[in-house]
């Protein structure tokens, strides 16, 4: 790994849950000695992606994201076409709905929606890294992937995030041309215990799956009716969402029924 690929793995340490980090804590995280860390968060420090704050100095992500973030939204206004969905499809189902796009072998969480039907809900975090073997909108990208790439995530490491999720190269394959029949994944606890979650690819202008459109419900909440009404939206909105994206659908993808 080059040193712009360790100063950047850096940036991966942060979340809602821990937006602030000590020196020795990143250097524990990552792996790395403190000398190195220390080198590492400087060069990233110079150019605004991370700051130090408070009496402990703690590190935390700076406002050159602010900027890249409103360039990007700027040239690619794809949250403004999302939300829309995404809120549809809660009001619909009354559960949570989720977009996250491709990136390298993961999926990033890039909007999410909640509905008010119900006190419990699926909670999503910002930002949020899904894999593609633990997720249904992981295995929903993968039944549609090209098969060098397919491959690629096989050969691991797959974490076991539950004592559920899919870690068989075999099984996670088998299971691959059955959601390539029905145009949809589903996973059942496979990255977060008691969450029963449906998705479909999404699809840019070269008929490949650049991310995923998905509803997750607590799994005691799931009936076969509530599945059923989730699969139809899903259908419906992703192919919706791929247009609006300006993307194509492959030929031998289902085409959504009509209601």
């Amino acid at each position: 790994m080059g040193t712009t690929s360790k100063a950047l793995s850096l940036l991966e340490l942060f979340s809602r849950a821990t937006p602030e980090i000590g020196l020795s804590e990143i250097a524990r995280r990552a792996g790395i000695n403190k000398a190195t860390a220390h080198r590492l968060l400087g060069e990233l420090a110079a150019h605004g992606f991370v700051e130090q704050v408070g009496p402990a100095r703690s590190y935390r992500l700076g406002p050159a994201f602010l900027r890249l973030a409103a360039l990007r939204e700027a040239s690619v206004p794809m949250r403004d076409a999302v939300r829309g969905v995404l809120r549809s499809l809660s009001d619909v189902t009354g559960e949570t709905a989720h977009m996250s796009v491709l990136h390298g072998s993961v999926l990033d969480t890039i909007a999410y929606s909640y509905a008010s039907a119900h006190g419990t809900q699926v909670r999503m975090e910002d930002a949020e890294k899904l894999l593609l073997h633990a997720t249904s909108s992981g295995l929903a990208v993968l039944a549609w992937s090209a098969p060098d790439f397919v491959e690629r995530v096989l050969a691991g490491p797959l974490v076991k995030r539950t004592p559920d999720t899919l870690t068989d190269p075999g099984e996670i394959r088998a299971r691959l041309a059955p959601i390539r029949a029905r145009g949809f994944a589903v996973s059942v606890g496979g990255f977060e215990a008691d969450v029963h979650s449906h998705a479909v690819p999404i699809f840019d202008s070269a008929s490949a799956p650049m991310g995923a459109l998905a509803v997750a419900a607590p799994s005691a909440r799931m009936c076969p009716d509530l599945a059923a009404l989730i699969q139809g939206e899903l259908l419906e909105k992703g192919a919706r969402l791929t247009r609006l994206l300006g993307g194509f659908a492959p030929a031998s993808f289902p085409a959504p029924q009509a209601a």
